[in-house]
């Protein structure tokens, strides 16, 4: 009986925790995006409609990014998007977290130059033999690659369980191998700790381009 009950927890506690825990953080963005408005909102609606309902916050949220977008594919949304950075950049604390958070924000949700979603890639890391999931998020500056006698790459060394933190390295280019896998899978992997293996399909041996 015992050895039947303890079967069924576990069997139950495999599938009811990665439904919770996912639900849980959907909850969790939601709440969160809503309350970014939504908690001055509340105030303003109830004091002077004497009403207010769950998500007006977030449909503001939503409003905005969607004007930010419509304005920075026009010229006139360009330059004010240049003269805010600029302002922002002269703000003591701004000016040091402004650049990082841009950063992170066109790695997730833009594409490079060349139009191609950043890499995934396979490099030598932490020692000789062994290897790791990188992200290849841009080229080395000029002064750092003459420093160095030859050309690198500067390669996202990620974390478990979060991507997005982790170790910037700089590789010879010779050194990192681009792998066929999409963002998608890779973060997959690591935020499971290698537990998931999405299918990979073979990789290239190509070096960085």
């Amino acid at each position: 009986m015992f050895r039947s009950l303890k079967k069924y927890f576990f069997s139950g506690l495999a599938v009811f925790l990665p439904f919770a825990l996912t639900v849980n953080v959907c909850v969790w963005i939601l709440n969160f995006s809503e309350n970014l408005f939504g908690k001055h909102l509340r105030k303003f609606f109830i004091e002077n409609y004497d009403f207010y309902f769950w998500g007006l916050g977030l449909l503001l949220l939503v409003a905005i990014i969607l004007f930010c977008g419509f304005l920075i594919t026009n010229y006139f949304g360009r330059s004010l998007h240049r003269l805010t950075e600029d302002l922002m950049m002269r703000i003591p604390v701004m000016s040091s977290l402004y650049p990082a958070f841009k950063e992170i924000a066109k790695f997730i949700f833009r594409e490079d130059d060349s139009g191609k979603p950043q890499q995934v890639v396979l490099v030598e890391w932490p020692g000789p033999g062994c290897f790791t999931i990188g992200f290849l998020t841009n080229k080395t500056s000029e002064a750092i690659c003459r420093e160095a006698g030859h050309e690198l790459v500067n390669v996202l060394i990620p974390t478990v369980p979060n991507p997005l933190t982790g170790f910037v390295m700089m590789f010879p280019r010779a050194r990192v191998r681009i792998l066929s896998v999409s963002v998608e899978d890779a973060v997959k992997i690591i935020v499971s700790g290698g537990v998931v293996d999405p299918q990979l399909p073979e990789r290239s041996h190509a070096s960085a381009s």
